[in-house]
């Protein structure tokens, strides 16, 4: 029984977070910068889980993961498919390491 209200409380308090600003976010109207602000969080995020890994690509040799990092955002810089951002940030850090 105790196991179940657990279970049902994390369920509605991980529930919430995620279903408010559904109905809140459409009566809410921000001012410009604010606006911009928030349009920048999901760079700033994705920032934030990528460039860590690209420093720890192989340890010792932050060099690898530079170079593949700055391969993948060459190609994403000309609109490149995102399959291929990954495959060639993957095979050039593979073939450095290789050589």
């Amino acid at each position: 029984m105790t196991l179940t209200l657990i279970i049902i409380a994390m369920a509605i308090v991980t529930y919430l977070p995620r279903m408010l600003p559904v109905f809140i976010m459409d009566r809410l109207h921000f001012p410009g910068w604010v606006s911009k602000w928030l349009k920048a969080i999901p760079y700033a995020a994705l920032g934030a889980l990528i460039v860590p890994g690209i420093f720890t690509v192989e340890p010792g040799a932050p060099v690898v993961g530079v170079i593949g990092g700055l391969v993948a955002a060459v190609i994403a810089y000309f609109r490149g498919h995102i399959m291929i951002v990954i495959v060639a940030a993957i095979v050039t850090a593979f073939l450095i390491q290789r050589f």
